[in-house]
């Protein structure tokens, strides 16, 4: 979906839907987002909103991609998403040139997932630059990083066994 409205346009059968792309739209908010309960992949890049509350809801969520999201801090939504096998939270991609990164609260929340098996965050850090509260997870399986110093990233593959490959998200 990439319209210019302000406002997510209305989808007959929003029950329906189980793929979304919402790519660089102008929208105020994602909030109807919450109607789309049956996603199981979701990829937005531009996310307006200031909590991935509406997200939380699509319990049926496997994959999310989320490309740059500068107003929203905390991850605490999306340990409701316990079928998520698949995440990538990434800054803008030119910001590696500035070295800027989108600040988050804590990585908490994703250790708490149960099926998170891939994990890729470009340019997303907790205040402490650490990856150390992720080796909680009991379910990854393999996880890419970046904006973080190369020995915390060193250390967190050797203490958990997680293998440094990337997930085949798909292109938006």
């Amino acid at each position: 979906m990439r319209v210019a409205e302000r406002q997510m346009p209305a989808v007959a059968e929003p029950l329906e839907v189980q793929s979304l792309t919402v790519w660089y739209c102008k929208f105020k908010t994602l909030a109807p987002l919450a109607r789309f309960r049956n996603v199981t992949r979701l990829t937005i890049a531009g996310f307006p909103d200031e909590s991935f509350e509406q997200i939380s809801m699509l319990g049926n969520l496997r994959e999310l991609r989320i490309l740059h999201f500068p107003r929203a801090r905390s991850l605490a939504p999306l340990k409701h998403l316990v079928q998520l096998v698949a995440l990538s939270l990434e800054a803008l991609p030119s910001w590696d040139a500035s070295r800027k990164q989108l600040v988050v609260d804590s990585l908490d929340p994703l250790a708490e997932l149960p099926a998170l098996a891939h994990l890729q965050l470009f340019g997303v850090v907790p205040p402490d630059r650490s990856l150390a509260v992720l080796e909680a997870s009991s379910s990854l399986k393999s996880a890419r990083f970046q904006g973080y110093p190369a020995a915390e990233a060193e250390r967190f593959f050797m203490a958990k066994a997680v293998k440094n490959a990337s997930y085949p998200f798909p292109a938006g």
